[in-house]
């Protein structure tokens, strides 16, 4: 880090420290360990969000792109540190989005930067390898050291990709190919070749992949298919003919509502069951379901951990390849590596998707599930090797600074502290749930949700939106008890001028 970005940290910390110690909050470096050294004490604003300067680099992008309308305001990476963004106008904002849930810990993380420095890694850096091609010498013994020390239990296999929706799109491939080989029981006929060519049966057979109201899995053309959040993602583009189940809305607090949640659970698995036997009866049978642990993109929805046991049931039942998309909640966000762990199945799913955190895309699978031969999935990049290398970074840091026990304790004071504000504006807040720092809460409108978003984004938290009206938490796994007290407390003033 620079040392005008340490002058940075120290400025704006000495300036906003006495603040957050009359709020209560004891954010001083003696009282607490930093898990990044010179990490700003607290947000420092110097202009509204978006500040004059965002506001002009928004008109120089428009004349390229043309593409500016979901651009909110522009960052300064160099000055960035921690859980603390900088953007163009100088504005110090608490991260807990982390751009869309993807920076795993932090800002300018000293081991990120030691990989980046590293001279031995100079030329991972310099030369891109197409790896279904020709992979380097090492990548063998990366993918070995890297993803298989963080594999889920039961799965020894894995292919890198480069984002979370071609991740989906190709673990959707390969349940494709899966199911094609187990019905026809041999290798492609000549009608087979022939009409594949042509977009036409048997060539192109009619299978399809379940999925859930709510989902969100991408946004190329069949992840789209299979995502039902908001209408904007979808309206005006052609879909694939693929079911949709409707997900559990639960009712909290869960625990005065144990009946109700589970009779909603049951409605939905039973309709789980009629699409995927109606589908079979017709001709048009689903070769995969695919489910995220939570919902993010459509409003942070939970279900119990009986209602994906049963669905892996459903699935292996019906012969029925079974997809847990962990793009968003990989990677301890939810406070254990892999959201499906807290589930406990017999078995492990078929397919593990990946990306946001875990810094590169790809998928986890069993070995039934392995493509028949080569090109079947195959694109140029097949991944990214550099990212593999920052991703070792991040998983020592998990496990040198015991950054699950960080996520646990930061889950614990988050979720308390929204359950406190809802309770003191009940007609503006309700619902505050969630797993490890996963977490949520929802305005009692959209325009509420909206306001608290924007208001608190002018005080310097950054938190995000989903669903209708659900205020998003995503931060990075070195939030710690400081962070969450002053995230509060700037919510607490949000709060007070509704």
């Amino acid at each position: 880090m620079a040392s005008s970005s340490k002058q940075l940290f120290q400025i704006c910390g000495r300036a906003v420290l006495n603040s957050y110690s009359k709020a209560g909050f004891h954010c001083s470096p003696v009282a607490v360990q930093k898990l990044v050294p010179n990490e700003c004490e607290g947000p420092s604003m110097k202009t509204e969000v978006p500040g004059p300067k965002s506001k002009e680099l928004l008109k120089r992008l428009d004349e390229v792109t043309k593409n500016v309308g979901a651009v909110q305001y522009f960052v300064d990476f160099e000055k960035s540190l921690g859980n603390y963004l900088v953007d163009a106008d100088g504005n110090v904002l608490l991260d807990a989005f982390t751009h869309i849930a993807s920076i795993p810990i932090g800002y300018n993380h000293p081991a990120i930067l030691d990989v980046v420095k590293d001279p031995a890694n100079l030329a991972i850096f310099a030369n891109r390898p197409a790896l279904g091609m020709k992979p380097t010498g090492d990548y063998p013994d990366t993918l070995d050291r890297v993803l298989l020390t963080v594999a889920p239990k039961g799965l020894k296999r894995v292919q890198t990709m480069m984002c979370g929706a071609c991740s989906n799109e190709n673990a959707m491939k390969q349940a494709f190919l899966w199911y094609r080989q187990r019905e026809r029981g041999g290798p492609a006929t000549a009608e087979d070749i022939e009409t594949c060519m042509l977009n036409k049966e048997p060539g192109c057979p009619p299978y399809s992949v379940l999925s859930f109201d709510g989902g969100f899995h991408g946004r190329t053309m069949a992840c789209l298919s299979l995502t039902h959040s908001k209408y904007i993602q979808r309206l005006d583009l052609p879909t694939m003919d693929f079911p949709m189940a409707p997900f559990p809305i639960l009712r909290y607090p869960l625990d005065q509502f144990t009946k109700e949640n589970k009779a909603e659970e049951d409605r939905c698995l039973e309709q789980v069951l009629q699409i995927i036997q109606g589908r079979k009866a017709s001709g048009k049978p689903v070769a995969a379901l695919i489910v995220e642990p939570i919902q993010g993109e459509g409003g942070d929805n939970h279900a119990s951990v009986n209602f994906f046991k049963q669905l892996q049931k459903i699935c292996k039942e019906t012969g029925t390849a079974f997809i847990v998309d962990e793009v968003q909640t990989g990677c301890l966000a939810t406070g254990t590596f892999w959201a499906h762990e807290s589930w406990n199945l017999e078995e492990p799913p078929d397919f593990v998707t990946f990306s946001k955190k875990m810094l590169t895309g790809g998928y986890y699978f069993k070995d039934e599930f392995a493509p028949d031969m080569g090109s079947r999935v195959f694109n140029t990049w097949m991944g990214d090797p550099p990212k593999l290398l920052q991703l070792e970074a991040v998983i020592k840091t998990i496990k040198k600074d015991n950054l699950e026990a960080t996520v646990r304790e930061a889950s614990d004071v988050l979720i308390k502290g929204l359950e406190d504000l809802q309770a003191k504006y009940p007609s503006h807040l309700a619902r505050a749930r969630g797993a490890g720092t996963f977490i949520a809460i929802d305005g009692t409108s959209p325009a509420t949700a909206a306001k608290v978003v924007n208001t608190a984004r002018n005080k310097g938290l950054l938190i995000g939106l989903c669903g209708k009206e659900t205020i998003r938490f995503r931060p990075a796994l070195i939030f710690q008890k400081q962070h969450c007290n002053i995230a509060l407390d700037i919510l607490n003033k949000v709060m007070a001028e509704f």
